[in-house]
Formats: structure tokens, sequence, C-alpha cells
């Protein structure tokens, strides 16, 4: 595997150096410059529940199901509650206001076309959802498309302008090492918020490694996100060790109360 930095200048030419502190050392000359930005990191005085997006994206959720996870998300104030986006309506009318809404887009494949994957976040944005986390056209990067991979993340970025966060989903588990420096390197360029490592539907969720990995593409003023597989406290304090500033587990309570 190639370094970081000799991955970036293959990607984007020997730029000037960055200013973020991101392993790729290069400029991405990224859609929204960071240098200046606080880090997106855990505070521990924060408390666990904090950085938790308690999440319920079942095919078989019934409101029944979101209610009881908005009543567990309300008890901690987690940071969000990620549903799919049909319950949208729902959790806007249940959440405490300080707790934000989540919903995934271009999920849980990611084999949706630019267009499509635009119109799908417009669509949730305008349901007043604050968060999106997409799948990124998971098609287009392992094709070797990153100018498809790229325009599928900027033209949501660009949507989410003002709007709500963005975190990218790389679904890790089907990339090699190189494949997520890359998926890193072209969430940071379009202006991403956040990289998240997994769906939970793919055949692996997040590892420490993967998140450390993640976390030294990207440096510190960019959000990683943990999701797939985590149900306990340990295995939550493993990956905020590993470099994650947010958790999506749909056991709130395990980790909160462990």
């Amino acid at each position: 595997m190639n370094k970081i930095a000799d991955i970036a200048k293959d990607l984007f030419g020997d730029n000037t150096p960055c200013k973020c502190g991101g392993s790729h050392q290069i400029c991405l000359k990224c859609h929204r410059c960071r240098a200046n930005d606080d880090d997106n990191l855990y505070h521990q005085d924060k408390g666990m529940a904090s950085i938790i997006d308690a999440t319920i994206l079942r095919a078989d959720a019934t409101n029944s199901d979101v209610e009881a996870l908005i009543a567990v998300a309300n008890q901690y104030e987690t940071a969000s509650v990620c549903i799919n986006s049909h319950f949208i309506p729902l959790i806007k009318l249940l959440l405490k206001p300080q707790i934000k809404s989540c919903t995934v887009i271009n999920f849980p494949l990611g084999a949706s076309s630019v267009d499509c994957i635009a119109a799908e976040a417009e669509a949730a944005l305008n349901a007043g959802v604050d968060e999106v986390d997409m799948v990124q056209n998971l098609s287009a990067l392992l094709s070797g498309d990153y100018s498809n991979a790229l325009r599928s993340i900027q033209g949501v970025v660009n949507l989410c302008a003002g709007r709500g966060i963005l975190k990218v989903i790389l679904e890790t588990c089907y990339l090699s090492g190189e494949q997520i420096i890359i998926s890193c390197l072209l969430a940071k360029k379009a202006g991403a918020d956040f990289v998240k490592t997994s769906t939970g539907f793919g055949s692996a969720g997040a590892t420490p490694e993967n998140i450390a990995l993640m976390r030294q593409v990207v440096g510190s003023k960019m959000g990683v996100k943990a999701s797939g597989g985590i149900r306990n406290r340990a295995m939550a304090v493993q990956m905020i060790e590993a470099g994650a500033s947010r958790i999506g587990a749909s056991s709130v309570s395990a980790i909160v109360e462990q």
C-alpha cells in the first residue's frame, strides 16, 4: 500500500502543503477549507451519550420501535437519532430539540446515480432532517471512477450547505486499505463533515484499525464515525481510542450504562 501522501499526490497533484493536519500532507483544495476549524474529536467531559447516533435502520422497524428508540435517546440525550426517511416526521415530533434527526441515503448498497443521490438528499433535507448519512458511490469507487465518486459527494455537500451535516459512509468491509484512503480523501476534498465506516448491512462493521486509518488520513478537524457491530461500552471505547468522534449504535443503554 502506498503512503497516504503518495496516494493524495497521484489523485490531486503535488500541491502546496496542507494547513489542516491531514496525513495527505498536500493541500487537497477542499470545497471548504478546515484549517481554522476546531478539532472534531471526542471530549470526555461531554460524556459518551453526546457522540452516539441512536440508530434503527431495520427493514421491519415500526413506529413503535422508533418511538422506543426516541425515548432512550431523549433519556440519555444522544447526539442524534438515525432512521430511514419514512420516520423523519415522527422523530421531528418526539425528539428533544437539542437532539438531531438523522437519515440515510444511497443506502445500503451505494449504487445509485449521481442525480438520484442528490434527489434523495434534497427530499430528506426538505423533510427537515438535520444530518444525512450517505453511502458513498461505492460502485463508482470500486470501478476506479473517482470523478463520479467525488461528484456524488459534492452534490450532497452543496445541498447540505447551511441546512445539515453530511457523513459519508465508506462501507470499509468491501475496501482495501488503499481504497479506504482514497475514499477518505475524496470525502474530505468534497467538503463532507464526517467519514463513517459502515452501513451495518455489509459483510463486516467497524474495526479500530480502520478507524485509526481514517483518522490518520483526514486529520483532527474532520469527524470520524464508527458504525456497525458496536454493542457495548468496551467496543465503543476502542473506537474512540482509535479516533472516532461519533458512534452509531442501536444498543444505547448497553454503551452508556456499563
